[in-house]
């Protein structure tokens, strides 16, 4: 409601009778009257309070009303208040015509008229309140259409994360169903054969040698399932906070030892070499089979783009943490990729098509966050790249 605004009003007057006589005149519930004996007490009070009307007498010592006004009109935060002039001097003297020159909107002669002054002062503030309600409608409006900009951009940055997740999980469906199916296309394919030399009675098919390089086929394809089921496992204990770390007594320098050893067939089958250096035992509390799993990731991607190039494998302590660096030789990583190959589902490579989930890396530096440490890449294209690991001991 327009009442609801409260109005204040400036009585300026060299005479504290006039004050207060005209106080009691435009004085209500809904209004704040301050007075003011001088024009420098009334330019205090201007740039105090916010006003809908002055009421200034003219003939006032040092500063009178006519330059009191012109002050008000040359200040921003004054210039638009009304103002009305009241004067004990005859008509002749011409004054309501320089009051108007100095910006005044109406002049009023003493003695005053009292129901003019009380409509006079009514319709002024009633004008302030209007104007202050439009304005407060106004400035309602633009809050409300910041709000809904803000909210319409929320919704469509919402929509682009969801078209983005939709595309994600349809790339990622089409990646595991990809390389599920190589598995198992393998093991299908050898039970088929061996049906077919059971149903022709093919005992040769079976000597001793020959089973043990099916079992061995059959175990690197169940093996392949299990670690794309592993992975998508351990992504789904980091979103629901579950991925456990147990830590242990453990000597890094053995861990990768032992875990280069496992993988010299892979080394050899990837036509590559490596070389391990150490500075003697590296030992902390970490996760053996957590840490195992981060080394080996690593290692695979490194046979994988190394270009059948030697790789080297680094452990030892620097400033309080235990490093391990495994660098390659090969296509190399540019500066833009570095900051993808840590999320999900990213698979970079120069222009081949890359084999797994594109879940490695994401999967490992939460494992090394998970420990307190990090891991970093230094790489160039066609100039290999170094991962680093960092684990507090």
């Amino acid at each position: 409601m327009l009442s609801d605004i409260q109005a204040k009003l400036l009585i300026v007057d060299d005479l504290p009778e006039n004050l207060l006589a005209l106080e009691a005149l435009i004085k209500r519930e809904d209004r704040m009257v301050y007075k003011a004996l001088s024009a420098d007490e009334a330019l205090s009070l201007l740039l105090q309070h916010e006003f809908a009307m002055a009421i200034l007498d003219v003939q006032m010592p040092g500063m009178n009303g006519f330059e009191l006004a012109e002050l008000m009109r040359g200040t921003e935060k004054t210039k638009n208040i009304p103002i009305v002039f009241v004067s004990a001097a005859g008509r002749e003297l011409n004054y309501a015509f320089k009051g108007y020159e100095s910006g005044a909107v109406d002049f009023l002669h003493k003695p005053l008229d009292i129901h003019a002054v009380k409509s006079k002062v009514n319709v002024f503030v009633d004008l302030y309140r209007q104007s202050k309600a439009m304005k407060q409608q106004v400035e309602a409006l633009e809050q409300s259409r910041r709000e809904q900009e803000a909210l319409l951009k929320k919704l469509q940055t919402t929509q682009n994360e969801l078209e983005q997740a939709v595309r994600m999980r349809d790339d990622f469906m089409s990646i595991v169903a990809h390389e599920v199916r190589t598995p198992l296309n393998g093991l299908i394919l050898e039970t088929q054969l061996r049906k077919m030399h059971l149903a022709r009675d093919n005992a040769a098919a079976f000597t001793l040698d020959k089973m043990h390089a099916m079992v061995d086929r059959d175990e690197r394809q169940i093996k392949s399932l299990i670690r794309l089921i592993e992975d998508m496992l351990d992504v789904s204990r980091i979103r629901t906070g579950k991925l456990s770390i147990r830590p242990s007594r453990v000597d890094l320098v053995k861990l990768v030892d032992n875990l280069l050893q496992n993988f010299a067939p892979q080394v050899d089958a990837a036509e590559s070499s490596v070389t391990f250096s150490a500075e003697g035992p590296v030992e902390g509390q970490w996760d053996e089979f957590r840490i195992e799993q981060v080394i080996s990731n690593l290692l695979t991607n490194a046979l994988r783009y190394g270009g059948k190039g030697q790789i080297d494998v680094r452990v030892y302590c620097h400033e309080g943490q235990a490093r391990v660096e495994v660098q390659d030789r090969g296509i190399g990583i540019s500066e833009e990729n570095q900051k993808r190959i840590f999320q999900q589902f990213e698979r970079v490579s120069a222009k081949t098509v890359i084999a797994g989930l594109g879940l490695g890396l994401f999967i490992s530096e939460q494992i090394v966050a998970a420990h307190g440490g990090s891991i970093v890449v230094e790489s160039r294209i066609n100039e290999g790249a170094l991962f680093r690991v960092c684990l507090p001991l």
